[in-house]
């Protein structure tokens, strides 16, 4: 059935509940909110995707490891993706879990139609197994592996599905960009898969054939793909008819689970009316996005699923770049990572107050004359809430990241480029442009926007005393014609345009000085003609900001006394922007600032927070009975796990990747950087495995000996003025007493914590944060991560002397 005209389904790609979410998952969601918000503003009907994968052997393994099922723990970390979005003001449609009934019934439609297409056969994988590993390699019987021992030889039943019929038909539809893949480099990348190695195959004597755009390719290169597995149980079971082939129990394999959420989203595998015209409505999707470690998958996998179950294919996918830390690609290895928290937490601090005694949103006029907006109440701003500094830091993130990182190509983060890039483009730009001309309006005309005194043509090209003031409107009107033409994830274009268009209003500001025109009464109407056109630019930088800073937007729309600026972008006023728009006359709202100046302090602050909360994390895994980490790297976690799944994989040829890394915004994938990957494990044991993130590499005795852990007792314990979290304590270990800062503050009380007896780490390094040193750790645990820490303590009756060291 033909779809409604102006929809647009976008998704993100479901995120693996193996790992809590970092900001290169915030990343991409960010993207495909800042796009729906825009779809929105165009007065399209948007379906915007996102959601947690939750099936696995990794699951099954880190659950059982934690001593709770797995669908506990799936719930727990899919609770902190989706409060996270939620945190960060996210406009998705659907959040949809893998572990749903109505995901269960959709892939299991999806693979029983595969299988009566006859897609789908049973047969068996033999292959060279890894015993301490859980991996196949490739090879001979006898094989060494990554181990250092002899491999055995393991078979196992496997569904396949007939990848190796479709190479020819995705290789045409990605070279026609009927399936179209971005960047360029993505698209050639997964070209070069599917086509195989031409000159290899000429060379010695093989047969290549042609695409319809007459490229050459090697004819056998896809081979079928495993898509099921026996080895674990945590997944969704392989539906009748084809279960009553098998032997054992399947459960399906992961991708085919977690690719079907595209469908099962909008009602594919529910029998209603309701679901048929969902799904009619929005299917086929036509944007996936995602991280560029699982373009393949997205562009040969569920292509070829699609075609083989009769479904039409996406209409493109997008992926983007990973994320660089300080140059270096993030790694829980290299103990780089950046939580989105640290960011929301660290510039949350530098929200301003709201306006006097309302919200935004109450001061907003309301469309219904019988219930009018409330006035301010008095002169006396409140603190904002933790909402308002939620939403201000995310407003921070998503600018810095969409202006700095040009889409689809790999990009640096840093603590300080972030506050770099804030203090240039958002305090002394934008927020400043902001402040200083609705002061001037304020002060000069009473907080009434002023009637400009020119000719009222749509440009407002003339004023009667020759004052030209063209370049202004000509400038706006040449900005909304560039952003017009521009790609839809051309976000770094898109912003350095209005910024640049922020600078050239502010130094029409500055060169027309209005504070001197305003001392002298001849050049009235001159100074209501310079300080009207700076605040109808303002509305319109506001407008086109609105889908990257829906937050701090909103503040400013309020305060050129306009009405809420989400109900402006529903109503099609953002899409639709003339110039001169801005009606002289119009009360501004009550003003406050909007972008304070950011002290480079706060790449400290946030660099401390970091190490803080991975200390933390050492201390629960040393207090659960986990490895602790090497004391010549505090912040070295949680190292990449081992590939784990010992399934057969699919027969694929090679698909070689250079070096691994942190998964980012990909499902179950970590990054393709994976150096001499056998052919088969690429998919099933390398970048597809399921594997507990928290396992720890086995140490020996004499590297446990390096944590040194002694009983001590807390002395003093006080809070640390402008720091919520931290609590500074001394302590008393019967041969001295030292200083530690604890983060801690949120769920123990000073009173609390007095006297106690507690287990502290006396060997790390001393560190300073917030200007003070501290010189140790204390042990606890926490579970699920973010509850409560549990201090390790010892009775006072203990017979323990202060000091006392624990082996």
């Amino acid at each position: 059935m033909p779809r409604a005209p102006k929809t647009l389904f976008l998704t993100t790609p479901i995120y693996y509940v193996n790992a809590r979410p970092h900001i290169g998952h915030a990343y991409t969601t960010i993207v495909a909110d800042v796009l729906a918000r825009h779809s929105r503003t165009q007065g399209t009907d948007t379906f915007f995707l996102t959601g947690t994968d939750e099936h696995g052997q990794k699951i099954q393994r880190s659950a059982s490891a934690a001593g709770i099922e797995p669908q506990q723990f799936a719930d727990q970390v899919s609770a902190e993706f989706r409060g996270l979005w939620d945190r960060m003001g996210l406009t998705y449609d659907r959040f949809i879990r893998t572990t749903e009934p109505d995901h269960k019934r959709g892939a299991q439609k999806l693979f029983a139609e595969l299988y009566r297409r006859q897609a789908i056969y049973l047969s068996s994988y033999t292959g060279q197994y890894c015993v301490s590993e859980e991996l196949f390699v490739e090879g001979p019987p006898g094989t060494i592996g990554p181990d250092g021992k002899p491999t055995e030889t393991v078979t196992e039943e496997n569904f396949f599905f007939r990848l190796s019929d479709y190479q020819r038909p995705l290789i045409d539809l990605i070279e026609s960009n009927t399936l179209a893949v971005t960047p360029e480099a993505r698209k050639n990348e997964v070209l070069s898969f599917l086509r195989g190695n031409v000159v290899e195959a000429r060379s010695g004597g093989l047969s290549v054939a042609h695409s319809a755009q007459g490229h050459a390719y090697v004819p056998g290169t896809l081979r079928d793909l495993s898509v099921s597995r026996t080895s674990f149980s945590w997944g969704i079971p392989v539906p009748e008819p084809a279960a009553s082939e098998t032997e054992k129990k399947h459960v399906m394999y992961v991708w085919l689970d977690a690719l079907a959420n595209y469908l099962t989203a909008v009602g594919y595998g529910l029998d209603t009316p309701e679901a048929a015209a969902t799904f009619d409505k929005y299917w086929p999707a036509d944007l996936h996005i995602m991280a560029k470690e699982i373009t393949r998958q997205h562009c040969i996998y569920w292509p070829a699923f699609l075609l083989a179950a009769g479904l039409e294919l996406p209409k493109a996918i997008v992926a983007h770049g990973w994320l660089l830390f300080d140059d270096a690609k993030m790694s829980k290895s290299k103990g780089n990572i950046v939580r989105t928290e640290t960011i929301l937490d660290a510039f949350g601090t530098l929200c301003p107050a709201p306006p006097p005694a309302v919200t935004l949103r109450e001061h907003t006029a309301s469309k219904d004359p019988a219930t009018p907006s409330p006035a301010p109440a008095s002169n006396h701003f409140l603190p904002p809430t933790k909402t308002q500094q939620d939403r201000f830091a995310t407003d921070v993130l998503r600018y810095f990241l969409l202006r700095e990182i040009p889409f689809g190509q790999d990009g640096s983060f840093s603590f300080d480029s972030l506050i770099t890039r804030y203090n240039a483009d958002l305090a002394n730009g934008y927020g400043n442009l902001v402040s200083r001309t609705l002061s001037m309006i304020q002060k000069y005309f009473g907080g009434s926007i002023p009637n400009p005194r020119f000719e009222e043509t749509p440009e407002f090209t003339a004023a009667p005393d020759g004052f030209d003031v063209s370049h202004i409107g000509v400038a706006a009107s040449a900005l909304q014609k560039r952003l017009a033409g521009l790609g839809a994830t051309d976000f770094t274009t898109a912003l350095t345009e209005i910024a640049a268009f922020v600078t050239v209003i502010d130094g029409f500001l500055s060169s027309s000085a209005p504070w001197k025109l305003a001392k002298d009464p001849a050049m009235a109407d001159r100074l209501s003609t310079v300080l009207y056109l700076s605040a109808e630019a303002i509305r319109w930088v506001t407008g086109l900001l609105y889908p990257f800073c829906p937050s701090v937007t909103a503040r400013v729309w309020c305060q050129l006394g306009l009405e809420d600026i989400d109900d402006a972008a529903r109503d099609g006023e953002l899409a639709h922007m003339t110039w001169g728009g801005l009606l002289p006359g119009t009360q501004l709202g009550p003003l406050s600032p909007i972008f304070p100046r950011a002290d480079k302090g706060l790449a400290q602050i946030m660099t401390d927070m970091e190490h803080e909360k991975n200390l933390l994390k050492a201390a629960e895994q040393i207090a659960i009975g986990s490895a602790p980490p090497s004391t010549e790297s505090a912040v070295n976690l949680s190292p990449e796990p081992l590939p784990t799944d010992p399934a057969a994989g699919p027969r694929t040829s090679t698909f070689a990747e250079p070096d691994p890394g942190l998964q980012v915004a990909g499902s179950n994938a970590t990054t393709t950087e994976r150096v001499d990957t056998p052919p088969h494990t690429e998919a099933a044991s390398g970048i597809f495995a399921h594997q507990p993130t928290d396992a720890s590499p086995q140490i020996t005795i004499d590297d446990f000996a390096k944590v040194e852990l002694r009983v001590a007792r807390i002395l003093v314990a006080e809070r640390i003025p402008k720091a919520d979290k931290l609590l500074r304590l001394e302590v008393d270990l019967g041969y001295e007493k030292r200083q530690i800062l604890s983060g801690i503050a949120e769920w123990y009380t000073p009173e609390d914590l007095i006297g106690r007896r507690i287990v502290v780490i006396t060997n790390l390094a001393p560190r300073k944060m917030r200007g003070l040193e501290s010189h140790g750790m204390l042990l606890a645990a926490s579970a699920p991560e973010g509850g409560k820490p549990i201090l390790a303590t010892f009775p006072d009756g203990a017979e323990l002397p202060l000091g006392s060291r624990l082996k």
